[in-house]
């Protein structure tokens, strides 16, 4: 085996994201497979690179001199591929916006906003995981990421990315079925869920921890099942379990959307790009995207009342 520049990325991504399964995830391919090429990448350089622990992956002493020296390299391989990029780009008159996100119902309107006011064509990649969308727009695969940081859990932002401020605190709602004692009322508390089953998507980066700090400040231990939320909402229609929504989420007729008495659980919503002039370019119709959204949420309405609060910028 001779060590690759590929073998490198690898190593970066653990680092970064501090865990085989999200760095799998954001390399796009499967967990045993990452664990099998780590493996052999210090059977090849006969040392253990990262200690793996319950909390994570962290590198040992001989996997941060290693990774001291790589990164260099990998930063500077990603700079001439953006550059080459950038110069075809140019040769052929080729435009196109590279948007990464998490789940929002902000998305249909921005994209919308985005195409009808510039010439520049954006394509979306969906992520749950914030963290391997922001490695993407640091590695240039991505031009933008609107991600999600959950309050007590504060994403890694990658060095030579700037943030924007979208919204500093939205609170997260709850879902859950129409007929539960519970959505008579317009503001739930978290110990009328308490014999409730609670899903949540373990992927989503800091969200289990940020409900999991509400349920031990409430003096809580309820049952928890892990899914996509996809499987949550169709479980929490039947009555079987209940899960946390964004407040722009519309109720179904067997489906309740109600605030959580407090505000518990909170996400900052952020922009990150390489540059200030794309994030000017298209935070204007992110914002109003999610004004709109926002107003078709009639608890969610009633609370913002007729502003959003401004966009800050954040770090860079």
């Amino acid at each position: 085996m001779q060590l690759e520049v590929r073998h490198l990325r690898v190593l970066c991504a653990i680092e970064d994201t501090g865990s085989l399964h999200k760095a799998a995830r954001h390399l796009g391919m499967t967990q045993p497979a990452l664990s099998t090429q780590l493996r052999r990448i210090e059977d090849h350089l006969g040392g253990r690179l990262f200690t793996r622990e319950r909390t994570g992956c962290r590198p040992t002493p001989l996997g941060r001199t290693l990774l001291t020296r790589a990164r260099p390299l990998v930063d500077e391989l990603r700079a001439l591929v953006d550059e080459t990029r950038a110069r075809a780009a140019d040769a052929t008159g080729e435009r196109h916006l590279r948007i990464g996100s998490t789940a929002s119902r902000a998305l249909p309107g921005w994209l919308r906003r985005l195409r009808a006011d510039s010439p520049v064509e954006p394509s979306l990649r969906m992520d749950v995981s914030a963290h391997a969308l922001l490695r993407l727009v640091a590695d240039g695969e991505l031009d933008v990421a609107f991600v999600h940081e959950v309050e007590g859990s504060p994403l890694r932002i990658p060095p030579g990315l700037t943030c924007e401020v979208l919204i500093d605190r939205e609170p997260q709602y709850v879902s859950l079925s129409a007929d539960h004692p519970a959505a008579r009322h317009p503001v739930v508390r978290l110990t009328d869920l308490a014999d409730d089953r609670w899903m949540i998507d373990p992927t989503v980066d800091g969200e289990w921890d940020g409900l999991l700090r509400a349920f031990r400040a409430a003096g809580l231990n309820p049952r928890v099942l892990h899914g996509d939320y996809l499987t949550a909402a169709n479980l929490v229609a039947t009555g079987e379990v209940v899960t946390l929504c964004q407040p722009t989420s519309l109720a179904r007729p067997d489906m309740a959307i109600r605030p959580l008495e407090g505000d518990p659980v909170a996400v900052r919503l952020l922009l990150a790009a390489r540059s200030t002039a794309v994030l000017n370019a298209v935070s204007p119709a992110l914002r109003e995207a999610y004004g709109e959204a926002a107003h078709q949420s009639p608890a969610y309405r009633t609370r913002l009342g007729r502003t959003l609060p401004k966009i800050t910028v954040r770090g860079g």
